[in-house]
């Protein structure tokens, strides 16, 4: 009964966050809580699997990165890792945290239309954020990922109210100047541990270029990125002690990501039920009336009060 207890609590808390809810009221309510510590879990069979899901997640491009030696454990395509966008091996509230992911799966998911699998969404994350190929379902390293989310058995980033003006490039290369430099680079290189070769990651990842996120991932949408840089940049600060204004947030989200970064193919299917396709998803095909540019910027306003009326990007 406990353990049921338990389960339905974090689906609970899954549910609230899945919902939006993650500012205001809902966040004084959590202000205590805390991820699971791995280091109780006992050293058998399933705490090894945990374990090991956790490296891979930290240090993704040491296990499974396009630099391993082994060329058939190259499935992502940049020398990124799970934990660059998700703070504290995703332990962090509103720093996109896992804890109770699990239990919110199988879960309806517009991109797709459809519902997916836990397994289906980390493949996600492994085309689009990781600009690489699917894990096979029975893999090791696919059995390790799930089981740590099974441990952490809610998700998302600060719920930033949207600008009522569009979010400005220009504006936010000063801010990226001022905050962002010393950390990611001033072409947003990041900051590697070792060469390029060794397979050893990056201590600040790289925001544009060739080895980073691609324009299919959560992150490249500004709206979301915005949410995450408020309550989790500068490095070393929590959406407690926020040191960027909303607005500074999401200026510096437009700045990077009008930069240079890889393509995923074929992003016209994703959302294949249009009116589930996010405003700022800046892809076609666009809502009709309203430019790419406004579609990746803003305002966004306009756009929403256009679906409102069932105007809804084409088929």
């Amino acid at each position: 009964m406990e353990i049921e207890m338990k389960r339905i609590s974090r689906l609970f808390f899954s549910l609230a966050i899945s919902a939006g809810l993650t500012s205001g009221a809902f966040a004084q309510s959590q202000k205590d809580w805390q991820a699971p510590d791995i280091t109780k879990l006992p050293d058998d069979k399933y705490g090894q699997m945990v374990r090991q899901g956790m490296a891979l997640m930290e240090a993704t491009y040491k296990h499974i990165g396009p630099e391993v030696k082994d060329v058939s454990k190259r499935y992502a395509g940049n020398n990124l890792a799970c934990t660059s966008c998700h703070v504290d091996a995703g332990g962090r509230k509103f720093g996109n945290p896992w804890v109770g992911t699990f239990a919110s799966f199988p879960q309806y998911r517009g991109r797709e239309d459809a519902i997916s699998t836990t397994e289906e969404r980390i493949n996600g994350c492994m085309e689009r954020s990781l600009n690489g190929r699917k894990l096979p379902l029975d893999s090791v390293e696919m059995k390790a990922m799930t089981s740590y989310l099974h441990f952490l058995d809610g998700g998302g980033t600060l719920k930033l109210k949207a600008l009522e003006r569009a979010a400005d490039p220009v504006a936010g290369k000063l801010v990226y100047a001022s905050t962002c430099v010393a950390c990611h680079g001033a072409n947003g290189e990041g900051l590697r541990r070792g060469k390029v070769g060794d397979a050893d990651g990056y201590q600040f990842p790289p925001l544009w270029g060739n080895d980073t996120y691609n324009n299919g991932a959560g992150m490249a949408r500004v709206t979301l990125a915005a949410g995450f840089i408020k309550g989790n940049m500068p490095s070393g600060i929590t959406h407690l002690n926020a040191v960027l204004t909303d607005e500074q947030a999401f200026d510096v989200a437009a700045f990077v990501n009008s930069q240079s970064r890889p393509v995923k193919r074929n992003l016209e299917k994703d959302f294949p039920a249009r009116k589930n396709k996010p405003v700022d998803a800046a892809f076609a095909p666009y809502t009709p009336g309203f430019s790419a540019e406004q579609h990746k910027f803003g305002p966004w306003q306009p756009i929403q009060e256009a679906r409102a009326k069932g105007v809804y990007p084409l088929k």
